[in-house]
């Protein structure tokens, strides 16, 4: 790190975003050896990275609209993210319903081609398209660990006693879950750990170049004190906000800006037993997801509605409830109605906009942008989703590392995250050896420990012999200790952060429970900080 002409320190980047593309880009960074500043206005994963539909996959859609690249990369990148995270990530096996009387409203390019080469398919897919599209994700990402597709009698598998009896064949392929908001925490973490300085709740005034150097204007949320920066490159990974920023805070010119789209879900009562997932096909052209969600829950979603504001809330309406209800009642042997609903949640998702008058899969890919023709160079991150998160900040360090000397190559393929150094099956033995080392625990709480911190879990419990070694209980097998963990490590400050982004325990907690909780960290940062 060297010193500016004031004996201020200079970073080599500045990234402004917490979300996973700006943790993702600042881990990988600091790995190759630069100086690595981060701002996060809120929380990290606070908007969209904590909003997803929790799933790494291939994007078996986009083979419609013959987007092959952006598939064979996504389906390389699960095998390299489960390697790297077996903790906070696991494969699931989805179940694709089909009844040849099905039709859709589709303007993808393969709905084109059918419907022009052969009219009479005109709004449907057949089987065999089905069956081709699905070979083809089979085989794109050279597939080792997750089993492939296989067709389902559901007149006979469990996978069909929650369906309508009419849909009696499916198709069953894999996919992953993942845990979005630990993924950013942890991505943070390890970021720090190789010598990153990562600051949420702190917000970004104004960048402008002076004499070669961004300098960064910040201010601690809420209106807490400003801080001065500089730095000899910026990254905007600002998500939802990289558009605002470029027209506000950032002194850069550009064509370049986003489309917003709202993502909604919501979270229903469980609705089957078993631990698959579903793959609904809609009559506007659409596709829904089905999943088992935290033992007790179903998650159903998303939807896709434009979202003009990134400051306005994303809210999952009652248009969307409804929407998302109606949707899958079309395949569940019993209606989904709003009663059903215990939780939404909406995230927002920005799209490059390339000109385009729809959102397609070719927008949904990540888009990267350097300007140096005003000094010291920016580069605007638009777009990209969890998925290829690892991929788009090794993309980035292509960009960012011809503007410096000395720049390491590629690392984080094989470096697993903090927790998951273990292999890719080996949960089932990390539980067991914390059900035998800690007897107090039941399986739920030890499956869960494991879950979201893999062998750091141990770290957390320590030397307990009983539960109350692990301090004040919150409820739901929320500890002291654990809480103190996250506010340490993992950057949590409230009550949300540590119910809602670095767990879904706030699914859980009374009003009550959640009250104590934030009495008890603000009591603690007033006692740690003053």
């Amino acid at each position: 790190m060297s010193q500016s002409p004031t004996s201020e320190p200079v970073s080599d980047l500045f990234v402004i975003g917490g979300g996973i593309n700006g943790c993702g880009i600042a881990r990988d960074a600091a790995g190759r050896g630069l100086s690595v500043v981060l701002a996060e206005m809120g929380d990290l994963a606070q908007a969209t990275s904590s909003a997803s539909t929790k799933l790494f996959h291939g994007g078996l859609r986009y083979l419609e609209y013959f987007e092959f690249r952006l598939v064979r990369e996504a389906l390389i990148e699960r095998e390299t993210l489960l390697r790297a995270m077996p903790h906070i990530s696991w494969p699931m096996r989805f179940v694709l319903p089909y009844h040849p009387s099905m039709r859709f409203e589709s303007d993808t390019p393969t709905s084109k081609l059918l419907g022009t080469v052969m009219p009479w398919m005109r709004g449907r897919r057949p089987a065999w398209l089905i069956r081709l599209g699905l070979f083809m994700y089979d085989h794109l990402g050279g597939r080792k660990i997750l089993p492939g597709t296989r067709t389902v009698d559901l007149k006979n598998d469990p996978a069909g006693g929650p369906l309508d009896p009419k849909f009696e064949t499916a198709y069953e392929y894999s996919d992953c879950w993942v845990e979005d908001s630990r993924l950013v925490a942890l991505n943070a973490r390890d970021a720090e750990s190789r010598g990153a300085t990562i600051m949420t709740r702190t917000k970004v005034l104004s960048a402008a170049r002076e004499d070669g150097i961004w300098v960064v204007e910040t201010e601690d949320q809420p209106g807490g004190a400003r801080r001065t920066h500089r730095a000899r490159m910026l990254v905007n990974a600002g998500g939802p906000w990289v558009g605002r920023l470029l027209e506000g805070a950032i002194d850069v010119e550009t064509r370049d800006g986003v489309r917003l789209v709202r993502g909604s879900h919501i979270v229903t009562k469980r609705l089957y037993d078993h631990d698959k997932c579903y793959f609904f096909q809609g009559t506007d052209g659409r596709i829904i997801f089905a999943i088992p969600y935290e033992t007790d829950f179903t998650l159903i979603g998303t939807t896709d509605a434009d979202h003009p504001d990134p400051s306005q809330p994303a809210v999952c309406t009652p248009e969307e409830q409804e929407y998302l209800c109606r949707f899958a009642s079309r395949y569940f042997a019993r209606p989904v109605t709003r009663d059903d609903i215990v939780w939404t949640y909406s995230g927002v998702r920005p799209l490059y906009d390339d000109g385009a008058s729809s959102a397609t899969a070719a927008t949904r890919d990540y888009t990267l942008k350097v300007e140096a023709e005003g000094g010291a160079p920016v580069l605007n991150v638009f777009g990209g989703k969890i998925t290829t998160y690892r991929r788009l900040a090794e993309s980035a360090l292509e960009k960012i590392a011809p503007f410096f000397d000395g720049v390491k190559g590629p690392w984080t393929a094989g470096a697993p995250l903090p927790g998951g150094d273990f292999p890719v099956d080996g949960v089932e033995a990390l539980i067991a050896g914390l059900e035998a080392d800690y007897p107090f625990l039941d399986h739920v709480w030890a499956r869960r420990l494991v879950r979201a911190y893999g062998t750091e879990a141990r770290v957390i419990l320590g030397a307990a012999r009983r539960a109350e070694d692990l301090g004040r209980d919150f409820g739901a097998t929320l500890s002291e200790a654990e809480v103190a963990w996250l506010m340490e490590k993992e950057y949590a400050r409230s009550a949300d952060d540590v119910l809602w982004r670095r767990s879904k325990l706030g699914l859980r907690l009374s009003g009550d429970q959640v009250a104590a909780l934030e009495d008890w960290m603000q009591g603690e940062r007033v006692a740690r900080h003053g």
